[in-house]
């Protein structure tokens, strides 16, 4: 499985490549499911470029992107967007248009109520777990772990001669992982170098925007389906 993360963080700063529309979006993650993505994960994006959790934005962007697509459609519900606990879960719960899945920061405050919310929502919880955090021990510890969709092991080591070694150290953490599936990645400098230890190890992975703005050779990658392209010849 190569999941596809079409934009992150990242804004117009990175390039005019990053999508940020619910339109520009679609484009995208049409582009990167016929290059071979089976999974798409979007950070839905107010008109100035900022992520956000609010539901008239999720709908738009979901209804976009489905209109295009017909793989599983996740979003994030990471803090940045909106820093207070009670304030995320509220805009979580007023959802109209509901995504197949989403990703929960396990080290963020309020990670088990939001995901216990998605879950009863019927709304798939990728468990994200970054390396250099506690979020390993508390999702190790927690009774929703049986219950997610998949662990997003996220190595944030960004050092090329290092990330790999990062990431066998946070799986290593993670143990089991409840049995759940473990879909490895890095960023940035990272990126490519754990994308190719996910691929001898032969665990899910993703590749995108999100993650690395440039191909492994180190030229600058010019759309999310050609970085699934060669994602794809890397993986298998």
């Amino acid at each position: 499985m190569v999941q596809v993360c079409l934009n992150g963080t990242r804004g117009a700063a990175d390039g005019a490549i990053v999508p940020l529309t619910p339109e520009a979006l679609a484009d995208a993650a049409a582009e990167a499911v016929a290059a071979g993505a089976t999974d798409v994960h979007v950070h839905p994006k107010t008109p100035c470029g900022r992520d956000t959790l609010s539901p008239r934005v999720v709908a738009a962007t979901l209804e976009a992107i489905r209109a295009r697509v017909s793989v599983p459609v996740g979003v994030t519900t990471g803090a940045w967007a909106h820093p207070d606990p009670v304030d995320r879960l509220a805009r979580v719960r007023d959802w109209t248009v509901l995504p197949d899945h989403a990703s929960v920061n396990w080290h963020e405050p309020g990670a088990e109520e939001l995901a216990a919310a998605l879950l009863r929502r019927g709304v798939g919880v990728e468990a994200g777990i970054w390396s250099g955090t506690d979020g390993a021990t508390r999702f190790t510890r927690s009774p929703l772990g049986p219950q997610v969709l998949r662990v997003l092991a996220e190595v944030t080591d960004t050092a090329p001669d290092t990330a790999e070694s990062t990431a066998h150290a946070l799986l290593a953490e993670l143990g089991t992982a409840f049995g759940r599936p473990v879909l490895l990645h890095g960023e940035d400098g990272g990126a490519w170098p754990v994308l190719r230890l996910a691929a001898r190890l032969g665990l899910p992975t993703r590749a995108g925007l999100e993650d690395t703005l440039t191909l492994s050779n180190g030229e600058r990658a010019l759309s999310n389906a050609q970085l699934v392209t060669e994602a794809l010849t890397r993986h298998r």
